[in-house]
């Protein structure tokens, strides 16, 4: 073996148990990674997304909070996109191909933003446009790591759950600074255009996914939805699944003031763009240390425990948000720029850190053999319980007569969106006590033969799944 070799398997040696956290490195693992990458970097739109409503399109408070939350509307049919994928090739690929439209969707929703929206509803087609984007592209790639994930033990779960959202972290705070700074610079639109040229990179690393052109005789018997959604229904009855998943709708569900305290922080506070965007730098950095920490010292914790206080501490620490927009944090000699910094830097560790077992308890709720479209589903529960949030947080802010200069009530709006993220403690008995897949196993041994034996129903299904990872050792 030459020096180069050598060199060259050492260096693999240390990526796969330093930073890959024992994932090999590979090029398809690169092109997973870029798509997580680039969902990441999407985020220099956010803030202009925020202010192209506010300013130019003039919505209040409770109109940009509706607004926002149907850019979910995609999240919650993902599982369509799995029917489609599993069952529908596009030019002989099921997954190369939605991935390559998936970037030119991604790329036309933004330039569209960029020079012809100049209305509400042409912003909310742009807008669902490009959340649909990503949304099909993060299907293809949750395949292939809810795949890898069920084999992993426990003591390893989320490994490669850890590193996707760590790089997905990375690409927010290398464009979280900028995010705010090119406000102050540039109008929205020349951020949108900058943004349209990203997705094209899902679009060229679709050729790295390691995957067999479907030949024409394949193509009739692999596209088969009404067995796949009987296996669905029947797998989201058995009890070890259904509670779980309840619960993780109920975890999403709870109201949120977003929106409002994004007015209050401009128009009350007086918060610059570039200010915020060192607010979203925090916070991304924030949500990397949260996964740090979970990944060094918490994955082993029993999901009951671990989400059980990340939620009651996460509700209590939310609640010094009432500081600021009461302006006692003023009284006790805290500066409100400080306080923002300091606040968001706590808040966002405490939600990762509840985000990540919700995420490897949704990974190993999939039985074998529905893998992709089973976390589809569950995916698809998790945003529509964000819809839910983000439409019940625009109508209290409706109700309690919070808008874009009266301020009166958003420490009520603020409290009662605290407190509810308490409720779903009432049911963290839903949640397993140990290894899920262990209670699925026993549940799916004392089914009867079909519903244990997908391979009947889902002939192309597992060798599709595996075929994505060849390149990639278990």
């Amino acid at each position: 073996m030459t020096q180069n070799n050598l060199q060259w398997q050492s260096l693999r040696v240390v990526l796969k148990n330093t930073v890959l956290f024992g994932n090999d490195p590979s090029w398809e693992l690169f092109g997973i990674l870029t798509v997580y990458f680039v969902q990441g970097v999407l985020g220099l739109a956010r803030l202009a997304i925020s202010f192209f409503l506010k300013d130019e399109l003039g919505l209040n408070p409770a109109q940009m909070a509706a607004l926002l939350g149907l850019a979910a509307f995609p999240w919650v049919i993902k599982p369509l996109f799995g029917f489609l994928s599993d069952g529908l090739p596009l030019l002989g690929y099921r997954r190369r191909s939605y991935l390559v439209l998936s970037g030119i969707l991604g790329c036309l929703a933004w330039v569209s933003l960029a020079t012809i929206v100049h209305s509400t509803w042409s912003a909310i087609v742009c807008i669902v446009l490009s959340s649909l984007s990503v949304a099909v592209s993060d299907v293809i790639v949750d395949s292939v790591v809810v795949e890898r994930a069920r084999n992993e033990s426990l003591e390893k779960a989320g490994s490669l759950q850890s590193i996707s959202w760590g790089i997905s972290a990375i690409g927010g705070i290398l464009t979280a600074y900028l995010s705010g700074w090119l406000l102050e610079h540039y109008s929205s639109r020349v951020i949108f255009g900058i943004t349209a040229i990203f997705p094209l990179l899902v679009s060229v690393v679709a050729v790295m996914i390691s995957e067999e052109k479907i030949v024409s005789e394949d193509l009739k018997r692999s596209f088969i939805p009404r067995a796949q959604i009987s296996q669905l229904w029947t797998t989201i009855k058995q009890k070890s699944i259904l509670l779980p998943t309840a619960f993780i709708f109920l975890w999403q569900a709870t109201p949120s003031a977003d929106a409002a305290f994004f007015y209050f922080s401009t128009n009350e506070l007086g918060f610059q763009p570039e200010f915020l965007g060192r607010v979203r730098l925090v916070v991304s950095c924030a949500a990397l240390l949260g996964i740090w920490t979970y990944q060094k010292f918490l994955k082993s914790v029993p999901f009951r425990v671990i989400l059980g206080w990340s939620t009651f501490l996460s509700s209590l620490f939310g609640m010094t948000t009432l500081l600021l927009v009461t302006h006692t944090n003023r009284a006790l000699g805290i500066d409100d720029y400080w306080f923002s910094l300091g606040d968001s830097l706590i808040l966002t560790v405490m939600g990762q850190i509840a985000f990540m077992p919700i995420l490897v308890l949704s990974a190993r709720l999939c039985p074998p053999g529905i893998e992709a479209t089973f976390f589809a589903l569950l995916m698809s529960v998790w945003n529509l319980a964000g819809l839910v949030s983000g439409e019940g947080g625009a109508l209290l802010t409706h109700w309690l007569g919070v808008s874009e200069t009266n301020f009166e009530q958003l420490w009520l709006l603020v409290l009662i969106t605290n407190i509810s993220r308490l409720l779903p403690l009432l049911f963290l008995n839903w949640l397993p006590i140990g290894d899920p897949q262990q209670e699925i196993t026993s549940e799916f041994t004392n089914s009867p033969p079909e519903i244990i034996d997908s391979h009947s129903l889902y002939p192309q299904f597992i060798p599709e799944i595996k075929l994505v990872i060849t390149e990639k050792p278990e």
